[in-house]
C-alpha cells in the first residue's frame, strides 16, 4: 500500500532519503507538466518543479497539514512560481509538443496545434489553470478545486468560460485560415 504524501514528508523531515525519493517520483512529473502547460517553457517547468522540492526541503517551509494536503501546498508553490515566471516574460520559444495524450486529442492531431498552444497561453491565468488541470492533466473537479484552492463550482465555471474562450479563438483562426486558403486557390 502506498504511503500518503504527508507520511512521506514526515519521514523525509526525519532524514529518510527514500521517502524523499518516493515523494519526488510521485509528484515531480505532475508538477513539471503543470508548470509546462502554464508557462509553455521547458526550462521554466524544470526550474519550477525543482524549486517546489527545494522549498519543501527548506527548514522554513510553511506547509501545515491542518490547512490542506501536501499535494495542494506543492501546487500552490508551483502556482506562485509560475506567476513570478510570467511577470518576467518569455525566456524561450513556446513548446509546441507540450500536449500529447490528453482529451483535446483531435485538436492536438490537427494543423492547429500551435494555435491551440497560443490560445491556451493567452487565457487569463485562472482559466488557463482550470484547462491545464481538468483537460490536460485530466484531474476531476474535486482534485482541481483542491489544487486551485477554490470551490468546485468555481472550477466548473472557470473551465466553462475557458472552453468558450478557446472555442472562440480557434473558430476565428479557422475562419481566417479558410479565407487565406480560398484566396490562394483563386490566384
Amino acid at each position: 500500500m502506498q504511503k500518503p504524501d504527508e507520511e512521506l514528508y514526515r519521514l523525509m523531515k526525519q532524514g529518510e532519503s527514500a521517502a524523499f525519493a518516493e515523494l519526488y517520483d510521485r509528484r515531480e512529473p505532475g508538477l513539471y507538466r503543470y508548470a509546462l502547460h502554464m508557462t509553455g517553457s521547458v526550462a521554466a517547468a524544470q526550474e519550477i518543479a525543482h524549486d517546489v522540492f527545494l522549498q519543501l526541503m527548506s527548514a522554513g517551509n510553511r506547509f501545515d497539514a491542518g490547512r490542506g494536503s501536501l499535494e495542494g501546498w506543492m501546487y500552490g508553490v508551483a502556482r506562485n512560481l509560475v506567476r513570478v515566471f510570467r511577470r518576467k516574460g518569455p525566456v524561450e520559444a513556446p513548446v509546441d509538443q507540450v500536449f500529447h495524450d490528453d482529451i483535446l486529442g483531435e485538436l492536438i492531431e490537427s494543423e492547429n496545434l500551435a494555435a491551440l498552444h497560443a490560445a491556451i497561453r493567452e487565457l487569463p491565468e485562472q482559466y488557463r489553470e482550470a484547462v491545464v488541470l481538468c483537460d490536460l492533466e485530466e484531474r476531476n473537479y474535486d482534485e482541481a478545486a483542491r489544487l486551485m484552492q477554490c470551490p468546485v463550482g468555481t472550477v466548473r465555471s472557470r473551465l466553462h468560460r475557458a472552453r468558450g474562450l478557446l472555442a472562440g479563438k480557434l473558430k476565428r483562426l479557422r475562419g481566417a485560415q479558410g479565407a487565406l486558403e480560398m484566396s490562394r486557390c483563386g490566384s
